[in-house]
């Protein structure tokens, strides 16, 4: 006989939300690139984003050290221009990491449906020997 999935070891765990994606900025980041496949230059991503150009070369740096950005740099016109794209591995990782982020939706709405779409921490506890911490 198998186990419900909710009573699994791990079932909640979510392995797949991978942490150098699951920052705020970084997520941002990752999403735009995602809808430029063809890249995009650092100064549009920035406004994108809404980042500084400090925290932007940060994040990129630290998005390209795990292979999941590539970036060219150039000029035109005489100014430095820098184009940003996903590494082919950074496209898969993170269609991996939203497959999983989907997961989190899917389950987290279960619950909340089987709750009756009521918020059960209003209710006293459903054991009388405990009391909120």
């Amino acid at each position: 006989m198998s186990k419900d999935r909710t009573t699994q070891s791990g079932r909640y765990a979510y392995e797949g939300l991978d942490r150098i994606m699951h920052e705020k900025a970084r997520l941002g980041i990752l999403t735009s690139l995602l809808a430029h496949p063809e890249g995009i230059l650092f100064t549009e991503l920035k406004s994108l984003c809404s980042l500084t150009d400090g925290n932007l070369s940060r994040h990129l740096q630290a998005l390209e050290e795990a292979g999941l950005v590539e970036m060219w740099k150039g000029f035109k016109n005489k100014k430095p221009q820098t184009l940003c794209r996903l590494s082919t591995m950074g496209r898969k990782r993170f269609l991996d990491y939203l497959a999983e982020l989907e997961q989190v939706l899917r389950d987290a709405a279960k619950a909340h449906e089987g709750s009756g779409g009521k918020d059960r921490a209003a209710k006293r506890p459903l054991r009388q020997d405990l009391a909120p911490a």
